[in-house]
């Protein structure tokens, strides 16, 4: 049975991926059949609103971390964890990173996957980057449940998501948030979301025939891309990106991006 509610997705924003946020926001609203709220994770109005006060700092153009000391990528890196907050703790929510591209109906994901049970839903990847650094030049972290994040399912009201304070994603070390460590058992308190909602170019199996595809490995928005991928599935997402990109270009609805 379909769900009637207007089923909310909170995008990670980073001005330097606005193309990619750009992108992500058509394909969801194109492959849907039904309304759905689409809401950027923008850090300076999550401040405004004082759900985010979290500090940095920067050494050579990498973003530093005030908690932690540790190096970390994008404006999203800790906002997303306060998608159950945002959310009045009521009802359930989508997280996604911005370098995505939607091939389906996203309200297929909120019917499929709902049970009570569970305080969220991921794809549970075994993944390992091997490159150091990003496209942007920003550091490559390393650690257990690597992407786990990228796609979170929240049941906003679940009471383990309860936990997930403005205080505590503001003062909680990256590692602490993106293991999980709110969630008593790892493992079993997490929901598995089938991998073809959140697949991951030069990793994830070419067998599988994605429903969302993450690019990993940068993405066709940055110069540095490589525009002769290593396998015959990433190339072939990456043109559908760009038949996406020149829609929204050739429509006058986005700035091309610079060359």
């Amino acid at each position: 049975m379909k769900n009637d509610k207007i089923n909310t997705i909170y995008i990670g924003y980073d001005p330097k991926e606005r193309t990619a946020y750009d992108v992500l926001h058509h394909t969801i609203d194109r492959c849907t059949n039904t309304a759905t709220e689409v809401k950027p994770l923008d850090v300076n109005v999550l401040r405004r609103m004082n759900q985010y006060w979290r500090k940095y700092t920067e050494e050579n153009g990498q973003k530093i971390d005030s908690i932690d000391g540790r190096p970390f990528s994008t404006e999203f890196s800790f906002t997303r964890f306060l998608v159950p907050s945002l959310n009045m703790y009521r009802g359930w929510a989508l997280y996604m990173d911005c370098d995505m591209y939607i091939r389906t109906d996203i309200n297929d994901l909120f019917e499929e996957y709902n049970s009570d049970y569970y305080p969220l839903y991921c794809v549970k990847h075994d993944y390992n980057p091997v490159e150091e650094s990003k496209m942007d030049d920003q550091s490559q972290a390393r650690y257990p449940r690597k992407n786990w994040s990228s796609l979170m399912l929240f049941n906003c009201g679940h009471e383990l998501n309860k936990k997930l304070t403005p205080e505590v994603v503001n003062s909680k070390d990256g590692t602490w948030l993106h293991r999980f460590q709110w969630l008593p058992d790892k493992e079993a308190d997490i929901g598995t979301i089938k991998e073809e909602w959140n697949w991951l170019d030069g990793h994830s199996s070419e067998t599988i025939k994605p429903k969302n595809v993450h690019f990993t490995t940068g993405g066709p928005w940055f110069k540095q891309w490589k525009m002769v991928p290593n396998r015959e599935a990433d190339g072939y997402y990456a043109q559908e990106w760009n038949q996406e990109y020149t829609y929204l270009v050739g429509h006058n609805l986005i700035e091309p991006l610079n060359d």
